[in-house]
């Protein structure tokens, strides 16, 4: 304008407008981004999953075998493991770090192995998916799967729908449908119910894996203990449970005290003194 060799910005450039929402379209393509790479990476370490050996939670959430074990065997650094191997991606396609602790994972039995079936499509030769054994699909981010407990199988939700008997068409290992598990859920009523469903599981003394838990007959007896101990301590404090003294053996001086504690700390205290005496007498003796 002046010759001197500056620019006159633009109105667009001066004036900001304001950040848009996301379309549907783009958060669709975020939580289908999210969900592909929970389907092909472990849930702690990021690292890629191994179908013939994975192991899923109680919240459908995908782990190797390998890492759940490791995790699981003690060791000095264990606590700092925990807090470097995270992922960005949850089992709800949610942005948020997972360490190992907030899995609730405490031994093999709150997992279950999962069994994926391989299959070749027609036509494409040397090439191999995991598919739902009845309908074929093929199963991953765009396929809602389930997998059955206590056997493990994995399937096509739509397929377990259609069947009428509550019997694993692999395994014919019997079924209750609480314990159908969404792969991954993305809804919040399926997270609701996989949680009402832990909840009871724990009420029963009973695993995601329906097993037996161990730990909490370990917290019994250790309450059991405690509360034998507290029952000990009360008698010790009313001075029951204490053996009273022989007739013969108690003196004279304390037979007119009721309350047997007072009875044997005072005999006590008097033999302490006339071991005293006799060894004073005995020494003047001398």
């Amino acid at each position: 304008m002046g010759n001197d060799g500056g620019s006159i910005p633009k109105r667009r450039e001066l004036v900001k407008s304001p950040p848009r929402n996301p379309t549907v379209s783009q958060l669709k393509a975020t939580a289908l981004e999210s969900l592909t790479h929970a389907w092909t990476h472990d849930a702690l370490t990021s690292e890629p999953l191994t179908l013939e050996s994975v192991v899923s939670d109680w919240r459908g959430r995908l782990y190797n075998y390998e890492t759940v074990l490791e995790k699981l065997m003690p060791s000095d650094d264990s606590n700092n493991n925990d807090d470097d191997n995270t992922t960005p991606a949850t089992a709800n396609g949610e942005s948020k770090e997972l360490n190992f602790a907030s899995t609730g994972i405490k031994s093999l039995r709150d997992v279950v192995k999962l069994k994926f079936k391989r299959y070749s499509p027609p036509g494409e030769k040397g090439r191999e998916i995991w598919a739902c054994p009845l309908s074929l699909k093929e199963l991953g981010p765009a396929t809602k799967a389930v997998y059955l407990v206590p056997c493990g199988h994995v399937f096509a939700e739509v397929s377990i729908k259609t069947i009428q008997e509550e019997l694993c068409p692999e395994c014919s290992e019997s079924f209750e449908s609480d314990n159908v598990i969404d792969i991954l859920p993305t809804e919040q009523s399926d997270m609701e119910r996989l949680s009402k469903r832990m909840d009871g599981l724990v009420a029963s003394g009973l695993t995601h894996s329906l097993r037996k838990d161990k730990s909490q007959g370990k917290k019994k007896r250790k309450a059991d203990d405690a509360k034998q101990e507290g029952r000990k301590s009360e008698k010790r404090k009313n001075g029951e449970g204490l053996a009273k003294p022989s007739k013969g053996a108690i003196d004279s001086r304390v037979s007119g005290i009721n309350n047997p504690m007072t009875a044997s700390l005072t005999a006590k205290v008097l033999a302490e003194q006339d071991a005293a005496n006799k060894r004073r007498k005995l020494a003047a003796d001398r």
